[in-house]
């Protein structure tokens, strides 16, 4: 079942949104060789609980599995899901997927960035670019009277143009009283097909592409997701409430 969010519940997710948003470019910031990816989770946590929110993935429970830490940080192959560890350590010219979310006055916020450690090599580059495009490819279809459908169509048009994949194991979703909400929002898919959005739903989109081939496999820890082929993977998300003037983009400073 599809929520509906009232006006002043699309506010407080707005202000959690934004707690993320500025979590997110702290923690750009940090983001040097030499870091580990348990460095990046501490600042992560720390600075939440600042402001008065709660990370949303730590205890996060799938099928008895249980998430161990505040932020995934997904490095170079790895699609999503990556746990951080004071084994990991940043290495010039990797890219890292940093996805991250809080809850706040009982409602969930939850974005994503793919940035670059140093300079990151040409091919990179233009798989993050190509990410970042078809994620507000597929904003720019959040609007009333338009299908789910348009919004992964043009995620996926926007992908497939550069020669890249798109994910299909993963997908965004729904967002309000709990981080994942129906509907699920496919970076794949057909114009005209799927629910017509409405006033009121909010949606977490967010393009998981991979330089290679489309299929990811689990590694040993349950979460993280890597490439089968050993691509590297870009991963960027905001959270998009629809309302009658087009989206709003709840993430963005």
């Amino acid at each position: 079942m599809i929520s509906l969010k009232s006006p002043r519940e699309i506010e407080v997710m707005r202000a959690a949104n934004l707690i993320v948003a500025e979590v997110l470019a702290e923690l750009r910031e940090h983001v040097h060789p030499g870091v580990t990816t348990a460095e990046l989770d501490r600042v992560a946590e720390e600075l939440t609980r600042r402001r008065g929110a709660v990370p949303a993935f730590k205890g996060y429970e799938v099928n008895g599995r249980v998430f161990p830490k505040s932020v995934c940080i997904s490095i170079n192959e790895e699609v999503v899901h990556g746990i951080p560890s004071e084994k990991r350590v940043l290495q010039e010219g990797d890219i890292v997927g940093i996805d991250f979310g809080v809850c706040y006055q009982g409602l969930y916020g939850d974005a994503a960035i793919t940035v670059a450690v140093g300079q990151a090599d040409p091919a990179s580059q233009r798989l993050m670019q190509a990410t970042r495009e078809a994620l507000w490819a597929g904003i720019e279809r959040v609007q009333v009277g338009h299908r789910l459908g348009d919004v992964s169509a043009s995620i996926q048009e926007r992908v497939e143009r550069d020669g890249f994949s798109v994910v299909r194991e993963f997908v965004g979703h729904g967002i309000g009283k709990r981080l994942h909400e129906e509907p699920q929002v496919p970076n794949f898919g057909e114009r005209d097909r799927g629910v017509r959005l409405r006033e009121g739903m909010v949606l977490a989109i967010e393009p998981m592409v991979n330089a290679g081939g489309a299929d990811v496999i689990i590694k040993a820890d349950g979460w993280t997701a890597v490439t089968r082929d050993h691509s590297r993977s870009a991963h960027f998300e905001h959270s998009v409430a629809v309302t009658e003037t087009g989206p709003y983009v709840l993430s963005q400073p």
